[in-house]
């Protein structure tokens, strides 16, 4: 058994992370941390876990994190990159929910997360985990940078047309909208209920943090900087994050093959058939990204659907997705949950 610590389970990742982890075969979950609720048992707070989850939460400076084989990190900005080092020097391996080691250009990161990167000689080590495009470099990693939600949903969209190497990377639009999860379990007035209910609004139009990482992996793709404009949308939906995508077309192809040849064998990527339209709904609570290919009047662009749920195949799910991979289990162990609905 995989023996499992998670630091920082009080939050929407958090609690999913404990969701998933809960009835994994290969999992025996050690120890849950969280600075302000230590002694609190987590089934109190998170009343779902009742009968599945019998720890309390523990001070971090306390729990024998030492002992795991690895610990997640579904903390806010900036706790892995002072925290985890130490737990990589023990050889523990690390899966980082959090933006601490996604962007590889360590001046960049700290212009956009406001501080000073704490832990700058792991940034080099961390293999972001994307398994679609990272798979092999992933079961060889110590440190696992997961990707943010919004990246997940923008890159899986388009890297079969940059691979394939058919649509104009200068000019990419990423049209995005997310439910309110995706701002963390938190008092904010945005989220309120009377705030964000029966209400949609764009944020974050001069920049928004998943940008660079957005690029970065594009970029690494085309072998070239791409240009990119990202928009993301606050919803009024709890989970779910659709993506619509817009790029040119430079050279013809058959755009539908080319995506169910690129995912062919993805279990966790979905390709509809041509003319569908997927729907946040239909990925509930599920670790799938489902994706549809369409060329409105037959003109000069394509327009991608992609959608996910921003806490699993957009964080937990695939942070677990990951684990099965740094382990050599089945890929897909602990995730072959049916999507929920309605």
């Amino acid at each position: 058994m995989i023996k499992v610590g998670i630091v920082g389970g009080t939050g929407y990742t958090g609690v999913e992370l404990l969701r998933l982890l809960a009835v994994h075969p290969n999992v025996e979950l050690k120890a849950i941390t969280s600075r302000g609720d230590a002694g609190l048992p987590v089934a109190e707070m998170f009343p779902n876990l009742r009968g599945r989850v019998d720890l309390a939460f523990e001070d971090p400076a306390k729990a024998n994190l030492a002992a795991c084989d690895v610990v997640f990190f579904a903390t806010p900005n900036g706790i892995a990159m002072q925290q985890a080092p130490e737990l990589l020097a023990k050889g523990v391996k690390v899966i980082d929910l959090a933006a601490d080691y996604r962007i590889k250009d360590i001046p960049t990161w700290e212009q956009w997360y406001g501080m000073t990167h704490a832990s700058p000689d792991w940034v080099g080590k961390a293999v972001y985990g994307l398994p679609e495009i990272n798979r092999d470099a992933v079961k060889k990693a110590q440190l696992i940078a997961n990707p943010g939600c919004y990246p997940t949903a923008v890159q899986l969209g388009l890297l079969p047309l940059i691979e394939a190497g058919v649509i104009d990377v200068n000019s990419l639009i990423a049209d995005t909208k997310s439910g309110v999860s995706g701002a963390g379990r938190k008092a904010e007035i945005p989220t309120l209920f009377a705030e964000a209910s029966d209400n949609f609004k764009a944020y974050g139009v001069p920049g928004h943090r998943h940008l660079p990482e957005i690029r970065q992996g594009l970029s690494l793709a085309a072998n070239k900087d791409v240009g990119l404009t990202f928009v993301p949308h606050l919803t009024p939906l709890i989970r779910g994050i659709h993506a619509t995508l817009y790029a040119r077309i430079t050279k013809e192809a058959d755009f539908q093959k080319l995506f169910e040849e690129r995912y062919k064998g993805e279990t966790f990527v979905d390709v509809l058939p041509a003319g569908k339209h997927p729907e946040t709904r239909s990925v509930r609570a599920s670790n799938v990204c489902r994706i549809a290919v369409h060329r409105p009047q037959g003109g000069d662009t394509l327009v991608i659907l992609s959608v996910i749920d921003n806490l699993v195949k957009g964080a937990a799910g695939q942070a677990v997705q990951n684990m099965n991979l740094l382990f050599g289990l089945d890929e897909t162990a602990g995730l072959n949950i049916v999507p929920v609905l309605p």
